[in-house]
């Protein structure tokens, strides 16, 4: 059962699909899937065939990458209005997803089928624009982290996070180190280190940056 205020929702958020007409918006709608996931949903994993292609409309997506050992590392953040583009490269190549997808917060979604988004593709050069344009973005984002690990020592990289967040930080020290793809107790000695120099000042799943530019000097050493 669709949501009675969905059509509104998603030309909110997805403003490229306001071009199709009523029609055309009623026949994506009849077969695309509607699902509203709790925080901590595995959304999609590695080797798993793509079953569809969503549309965010209210909550994120983290897509991260595992190692053997189970260690973690964000690859990239969905958000609504946004698209996943290893869904895309899945459903574009039919290959499977290589990461997995664990959405952050309540989610609320709509799953497109495969066959809708390739009709899309094939017929809607606004949407094709959209998603190639993504591609580049988010390819442009996964080179910065590929250097930032390559080429950054872990507290400048654990610096330059903190700073790009909102203070105060409400989040644990092992979602910051899954987000740098480090380990939790690595996270907390820096976290430590940097509360003794004044930088921050720490309490429990609390991180209150005091010298941003402390920090951001630091992170570009």
């Amino acid at each position: 059962m669709l949501p009675a205020n969905l059509s509104t929702r998603l030309r909110q958020h997805y403003p490229v699909l306001a071009g199709l007409d009523a029609a055309a918006l009623d026949t994506l709608l009849a077969g695309a899937n509607f699902v509203s996931l709790p925080a901590g949903t595995v959304v999609f994993d590695e080797n798993q065939a793509c079953q569809g292609f969503p549309l965010l409309l209210d909550g994120a997506i983290r897509v991260i990458k595992s190692a053997p050992s189970g260690r973690e590392l964000q690859l990239y953040r969905v958000l609504p209005g946004e698209s996943c583009i290893l869904t895309s490269s899945c459903l574009l190549g039919h290959t499977r997803y290589q990461a997995r997808g664990v959405t952050e917060a309540t989610t609320d979604l709509l799953l497109l089928p495969a066959s809708a988004f390739q009709t899309l593709i094939d017929n809607q050069p606004d949407f094709r624009e959209y998603v190639f344009h993504l591609f580049s973005d988010r390819l442009t984002d996964l080179m910065h982290l590929v250097s930032a690990v390559a080429f950054q020592k872990l507290d400048q990289r654990l610096a330059a996070l903190l700073i790009s967040k909102p203070s105060p930080i409400h989040a644990t020290h092992q979602s910051l180190a899954d987000e740098l793809g480090s380990a939790r107790e690595m996270v907390s000695r820096l976290l430590k280190g940097f509360a003794e120099q004044g930088w921050v000042k720490l309490r429990r799943e609390h991180i209150e940056v005091t010298q941003p530019d402390a920090l951001k000097t630091f992170s570009m050493l």
